[in-house]
């Protein structure tokens, strides 16, 4: 800062400046501060010192102060903000873009687009889609408008991240192979147990092509469908993805994908946990070729009939580390509530030997009391409205205890129909509440096959941030490769939060999904100056530890542009151990 001098004799008035660069090679100045005229000055107490002399002394302490961090600026009620000047910011990407660089995606980006001559950047407009999936999650119109918040990053035109999306689509395999490469150099991925599952997107549209076909929603919409297949390892971040028809058996899905993780991602030696939807005989066969094992649950209810006798019989169960056996009607429904009990054997079906592990626990039979409660209690009220039950709903719907018969008035079958609680399909349910049942072809402790299959929950919750906080459904494309790619940009957006939330969480569990992404969305700044911005947001713990992964602080009372822009750089070259 300097002293500018306005006016002459008495009159003059003394100003603090400074330049500013604008780019272009062309330079500016604003006013600081306004000390006022030599003649108001000379009124004040100013230490004995003429007033042009206390001017530059009070200059001199402002630039010493300036360098140990203090800024200053001047604001003005008068002058109006320029239109079409920027105000507001997010710099949430701050804290991913460090991961998307440790994943090699920019690098792998430049090398696909030496083989295509398209003039736009690639790169930039896979990591606006990541970063917009988390911190904007909307249609990809709405995420070029969002991204222009994103401060420091290169904003891409809406045609051109379309086409972009046909060319991720054509590389999504190689795009996951380099994914999983570079992420064991940020992480241990933990591939010894890899989960598998299958859900569905639906399509707000009434016809079906390509992907986009009509099939059995987890959502129970009557829309087209695809289906997504995804692979995770024990660890709970994503390894490999798949997507097919809506209509497709989704137990043919696993077999491809698992093939894909066999010759691009060079895993053999591994354990496949699945429910019990996907546990064909023939994928159970497969996996045990190799180094490779399954373990799957199995329904209690689907059971040869002299095979469940022997699991819901109450004598021959025993705890973990221990051969003591026990009776289920002879347990303490308070001291015995938190054991897991089991029962095991090997059986053979369709010629193939497997372990049958059938556990009990008292809180999972609370449990699912409970939930029966609640479905029964919206029945009655159904009925009450007149609502028809059906025979084909899932084993989660309330409907599945309505039962009708028509009659007349003298109590023969007729054309007008009674709704009644089904009390036969109540007790019937009641008789496996606390079971729970595995299939292996695994040896070891039973202990740690309870524990594998305890784990599915975590890919379970990977869906459930892609349809939830990601708001990846309803898909709004058409064209078979754009919506593949949809799901890419999604794919690597899940795998770059897990590993955040991994990271974020090493000293001690202070995030969960939901609260990560309110973090993250809450992370803007306000240009007030050309001397910088201010932080839009509350500090907290958790804006602590993000600063801590990324070695600097945002949540400063003014940040320097100048030092905005360093943040950024380092940001991006985040070192993991």
């Amino acid at each position: 800062m300097r002293l500018k001098k306005s006016g002459s004799g008495e009159s003059v008035s003394y100003s603090a400046i400074r330049s500013i660069y604008l780019g272009n090679g062309k330079n500016t100045s604003e006013v600081v501060r306004r000390f006022g005229s030599r003649k108001n000055l000379l009124k004040q107490d100013l230490g004995g010192l003429d007033p042009e002399d206390w001017v530059r002394a009070e200059i001199a302490k402002m630039n010493k102060e300036e360098k140990q961090g203090e800024v200053f600026f001047s604001l003005s009620e008068r002058k109006r903000i320029p239109k079409g000047e920027q105000r507001d910011f997010h710099i949430g990407h701050f804290f991913l873009t460090g991961l998307y660089h440790g994943l090699g995606l920019d690098k792998l980006c430049q090398s696909i687009s030496t083989n295509y001559k398209f003039k736009y950047d690639l790169d930039a407009i896979l990591s606006m889609l990541v970063y917009a999936r988390i911190l904007f999650p909307g249609s990809k119109r709405a995420s070029v408008k969002d991204c222009k918040k994103l401060y420091g990053i290169t904003q891409v035109e809406e045609h051109q991240l379309y086409r972009a999306l046909d060319v991720l689509a054509l590389h999504s395999d190689e795009i996951q192979a380099e994914i999983y490469k570079n992420s064991s150099k940020l992480i241990q991925r933990k591939t010894s147990v890899l989960y598998y599952d299958c859900t569905n997107y639906f399509f707000e549209i009434s016809s079906s092509s390509g992907l986009r076909q009509f099939g059995i929603g987890k959502d129970h919409k009557p829309n087209p469908l695809v289906q997504m297949g995804l692979f995770m390892d024990a660890g709970g971040v994503p390894l490999a993805f798949s997507i097919h028809p809506g209509n497709t058996n989704e137990q043919t899905t696993l077999r491809p994908l698992e093939e894909k993780i066999l010759k691009d991602f060079k895993c053999s030696r591994f354990i496949v946990c699945t429910d019990a939807g996907l546990s064909s005989t023939d994928n159970r066969r497969y996996n045990t070729e190799g180094d490779r094992a399954f373990v799957t649950v199995q329904s209690v209810k689907k059971l040869k009939k002299y095979l469940k006798e022997w699991a819901l019989n109450p004598d021959g169960w025993r705890l973990p580390d221990s051969e003591q056996l026990y009776c289920l009607s002879d347990l303490d429904e308070e001291k015995d509530k938190e054991k897991i009990f089991y029962k095991e054997r090997w059986i053979n079906e369709n010629n193939l030997e497997q372990r049958l592990i059938v556990s009990y626990s008292l809180k999972y039979k609370d449990y699912k009391e409970s939930v029966r409660e609640g479905h029964i209690e919206r029945a009655m009220k159904a009925i009450g409205r007149g609502e028809k039950g059906s025979k084909k709903v899932n084993p989660n719907d309330f409907r599945r205890f309505i039962a009708s018969v028509k009659y007349t008035d003298d109590g023969e079958l007729a054309e007008r129909t009674k709704l009644y609680l089904d009390k036969e399909r109540i007790k019937n349910e009641q008789e496996y509440d606390g079971f729970y049942a595995v299939c292996t072809n695994l040896e070891g402790d039973a202990k740690e096959i309870i524990r594998i299959n305890k784990n599915r929950w975590q890919i379970e919750s990977c869906f459930k941030v892609l349809k939830g906080e990601f708001k990846s459904r309803p898909v709004n494309l058409q064209k078979d490769d754009r919506i593949h790619a949809h799901f890419l940009t999604c794919f690597i957006a899940l795998i770059i939060f897990r590993i955040l939330k991994l990271k974020l969480n090493q000293k001690g569990k202070i995030f969960t999904d939901e609260s990560l992404t309110d973090t993250l969305r809450a992370m803007e700044i306000s240009y007030i100056s050309k001397q910088g911005y201010v932080p839009h947001y509350t500090p907290d713990d958790k804006t602590d530890r993000l600063h801590d992964f990324v070695g600097f602080n945002t949540d400063t009372e003014i940040i320097r542009t100048s030092t905005l822009k360093k943040y950024l750089v380092k940001a991006r070259k985040l070192t993991f151990k």
